[in-house]
């Protein structure tokens, strides 16, 4: 094999290399999105927001939610009774209001942070489905507590976020 073959082969070779290290990751590594989120517009609610959070990360791989200062989810306090809601991209960006007065009827403030995130990670409403169903939110009334995503609301995400943090328009959802 003349030398020029042996450094074209040499080249192919450590092209596939070359590019894991140009792009920072392994074809074998699953690329983690983390999207940071700030709770300091939310002081009576930390606690709630925080396993919110934590039960997002529980159920999904692709997106991990960090409480940090470069926040790209910011939560708030309202106390207008206009209900709790977010304004959002639906990928990793937006204003989550959480209502004093929803709360004060009785409903459970982690499920409507975790359901508020859920926005951000691109779910939308379904308030006729089961308390099973993070997304269904105030529908199932004050009884239902549930605060983790069910396998297909994890699976959407997953599937939202396949190629990482690509934000779109700003939208409010309820």
């Amino acid at each position: 094999m003349t030398r020029k073959r042996v450094l074209a082969a040499a080249l192919v070779a450590l092209a596939p290399l070359t590019a894991q290290l140009l792009v920072g990751r392994t074809a074998d590594a699953a690329a983690v999105t983390t999207l940071y989120y700030s709770s300091s517009g939310a002081a009576d609610y930390v606690a709630q927001i925080d396993q919110a959070a934590a039960n997002w990360n529980d159920a999904v791989s692709d997106v991990k939610l960090v409480a940090g200062s470069s926040a790209t989810i910011v939560f708030h306090e309202t106390d207008d009774g206009q209900g709790s809601y977010t304004n959002t991209d639906g990928h990793g960006t937006g204003q989550i209001y959480l209502d004093q007065q929803q709360v004060a009827e009785g409903f459970a403030v982690t499920r409507i942070a975790a359901h508020e995130l859920g926005h951000n990670l691109g779910l939308p409403d379904d308030y006729d489905g089961p308390c099973s169903e993070l997304m269904s939110g105030h529908g199932p009334g004050t009884s239902c507590t549930n605060a983790v995503p069910d396998a297909q609301e994890a699976a959407q995400v997953e599937e939202n976020f396949a190629n990482g943090f690509a934000p779109a328009a700003l939208r409010v959802v309820r």
